[in-house]
């Protein structure tokens, strides 16, 4: 409109005004235009320029130490390559809290949860598009862990194995499968064993895991709730944990934990995908995606185990050989049928596991 009203000015002295007003007009709106590019840093297009770009990674409790030495390598990584320097906000909470908090609004625009269900859900939520396990190598799991016991040194009470658990006077801290990705390792770790220990009789199985469970002292939200009572709060006699948990927590109090490798395990692939939705929002979705890929390269598999989670590079899971016992009795989940079988089954309402912990 202000183009058409100054083609039609008449010349002369009011004509000049109203030109050097349009003028002026055109040079404030080039500096207000020139200001927006450099500010609004969620534009591919200033992603190309050499702006910041902020994401958010929302993940699960225990990859905290994990995404604090990997947003930094990320962000030379980034900058290096592309010019654009990289925040990245992380948050962290049980796995299943965590994808709720999403599907109820938390912007995320990439996902690092610990079980492909937990992202599943977001998906079925509308927020991801389907076929995200195949976006990324490995069904989208750069990294993977098991479960394990950590004990206080000296192990006073002799625990070795699953069936130690189920004593009368030992106290057992684990998460709540309901919130926590980790706690649903635990629980299809123990429900492995008991499978195998009573050749796959369903009520001993049950009767082994109410047991279990009835030995429960405290039952957190999340893996690193659980760490904290057993570790900081001196509860309880084993902690069923994440590997890297396990780790983390004798690195830190030398000489005052054992971990104890139970007899039957599981292969725990911790999920990633873009949340789509928020991301093409947000104007991220390239460096989204670029940040859960560079998670596959080999300084970032490094920084995995050295966080003490199992780098899914078998050459690099093989340099650190000395730190990860390789040859653990590992089932998977598809031993349990996949994810959707798995938690419709177990840890659904009414599932088997409010089954046995409510008697």
């Amino acid at each position: 409109m202000l183009i058409s009203g100054a083609d039609k000015m008449k010349s002369g002295f009011v004509g000049g005004i109203l030109t050097a007003a349009f003028m002026c007009v055109l040079i404030c709106l080039a500096a207000i235009a020139g200001c927006g590019s450099s500010s609004d840093s969620s534009s591919l297009s200033d992603a190309a320029s050499g702006d910041t770009v902020e994401i958010t990674n929302v993940s699960y409790d225990p990859t905290r130490e994990l995404y604090e030495a990997y947003n930094e390598i990320f962000a030379e990584y980034y900058y290096e390559k592309t010019g654009v320097t990289v925040n990245v906000t992380q948050s962290h909470g049980g796995s299943g809290s965590q994808a709720q908090s999403v599907i109820a609004g938390n912007e995320a625009d990439v996902v690092t949860l610990a079980l492909e269900h937990d992202i599943t859900a977001i998906e079925e939520a509308g927020l991801i598009e389907s076929g995200w396990q195949d976006e990324f190598d490995e069904d989208s799991s750069p990294y993977t862990s098991t479960i394990v016991f950590l004990v206080r040194a000296g192990n006073e009470k002799n625990i070795t194995d699953w069936d130690d658990l189920v004593e009368d006077g030992v106290e057992v801290i684990t998460p709540s499968p309901k919130t926590s990705g980790g706690a649903c390792w635990n629980f299809l770790a123990a429900w492995a064993y008991a499978c195998e220990l009573y050749g796959g009789d369903e009520d001993q199985i049950k009767q082994f895991m109410s047991d279990l469970y009835g030995n429960v002292l405290v039952m957190d939200s999340g893996a690193r709730g659980a760490t904290n009572t057993f570790v900081e709060n001196g509860q309880g006699d084993v902690l069923i944990a994440w590997e890297n948990e396990a780790y983390l927590a004798m690195e830190e109090y030398p000489d005052e934990y054992e971990i104890v490798t139970p007899s039957i395990s599981i292969l725990a692939q911790p999920s990633v995908a873009v949340v789509d939705s928020n991301a093409q929002a947000d104007g991220t979705a390239e460096v989204a995606a670029a940040y859960l890929e560079y998670l596959y390269s080999d300084e970032a598999q490094r920084i995995a185990a050295e966080n003490y989670y199992r780098p899914s590079n078998e050459e690099i899971l093989e340099e650190y050989s000395d730190v990860f016992d390789l040859d653990m009795n590992l089932v998977t989940i598809e031993d349990f049928g996949g994810w959707d079988t798995a938690f419709a089954t177990f840890f659904s309402d009414g599932g088997i596991f409010d089954e046995i912990y409510s008697d």
